[in-house]
């Protein structure tokens, strides 16, 4: 690590440009990032801080600056943003290899009256699972839609999208208890991709070799065969499933199927996966978004996924 001359807030035009260069984030969360550092710049120069050098930076320093924002009546999700911002920038620091605080050594505040996340637990996770009747192709499509749900995070409009052409059942069968790679069309029309676990694929592979129609949606209604046109199933069909199966085993009526993208990221966070992993699989464009899981140390996408997402710790039916 090196020690840089050159004053913190000296520092933040090129972190920044970093973002955009670099890191290739979007302008509005750029934007973001330099609104919620102002406030630390504001409070370095109050304190005679101004000229303050990255490696002079002191846990003091944080407390202090902590202490100024909740004395500030700003609502904790507030200071939060401020605190990620400043974190990233330490981040930066480190990736720049230029001597500072590490990067968790600034703690989110609890946030009791933040944005409350409804997510399941893995065994009722498990029960949601095991609850379609796999006897028919309908319930193996169900099946197969929470599985795929729970695997990747999926938001449910870019589940209902994706095209039956994406799954080559034959390399499927051929290449069992290996993961599957999805490109999909997030929100703003961003591509990011899925992973799906070998669990996923097995349930997948079961519901594709009922099928006997030439639809090219992914998962259809089975209700009707007489539409012409795609028998795309729809979101809210999605919704009532889930709710039908919450009701069936005895599970919270208000799950949906943003509860079990909350699940998915929950599981990892509690495997140890850190935040900007989790941002990345769930395609959220500004990190502040993904804050609500908290943070913890990185690891590399596909092996995170691989190692603790793989499904291998619910039961198998």
């Amino acid at each position: 690590m090196k020690k840089s001359n050159k004053a913190i807030v000296k520092h933040i035009s090129s972190f920044l440009e970093y973002c955009e260069v670099e890191k290739g984030l979007a302008n509005l969360t750029i934007k973001n990032y330099h609104r919620f550092l102002s406030p630390f710049e504001a409070w370095l120069t109050k304190q005679k801080l101004f000229k303050l050098l990255p490696h002079e930076l002191s846990q003091k320093h944080i407390w202090d600056y902590r202490l100024h924002l909740s004395r500030s009546n700003l609502q904790k999700s507030t200071q939060n943003y401020y605190l990620i911002a400043l974190r990233s920038l330490l981040a930066y620091f480190a990736e720049k290899d230029i001597s500072s605080l590490p990067p968790d050594k600034i703690k989110l505040s609890k946030n009791k009256d933040g944005k409350k996340i409804n997510f399941l637990s893995l065994d009722k996770i498990e029960k949601l699972l095991l609850a379609p009747n796999i006897k028919n192709v309908a319930g193996l499509r169900d099946r197969a839609i929470l599985e795929v749900l729970f695997s990747t995070g999926l938001r449910v409009a870019e589940l209902v999208n994706l095209d039956r052409d994406q799954i080559n059942l034959e390399v499927l069968n051929n290449n069992k208890n290996k993961d599957l790679e999805l490109v999909v069309i997030g929100k703003g029309n961003h591509p990011r991709t899925v992973y799906l676990s070998d669990r996923a694929i097995h349930w997948l592979i079961k519901y594709l070799e009922k099928r006997d129609d030439n639809d090219s949606a992914l998962f259809i209604n089975m209700m009707n065969r007489k539409i012409v046109v795609s028998r795309q199933i729809s979101t809210r069909s999605i919704e009532n499933m889930i709710k039908k199966y919450c009701k069936m085993k005895g599970l919270p009526i208000t799950t949906t199927p943003h509860t079990i993208r909350h699940s998915y990221a929950t599981d990892l966070l509690e495997q140890g996966v850190d935040l900007r992993t989790i941002q990345e699989f769930l395609g959220h464009r500004n990190l502040v978004t993904t804050q609500i899981y908290t943070h913890v140390t990185s690891k590399h996408l596909r092996d995170v996924h691989r190692a603790f997402h793989s499904g291998g710790r619910l039961k198998n039916e």
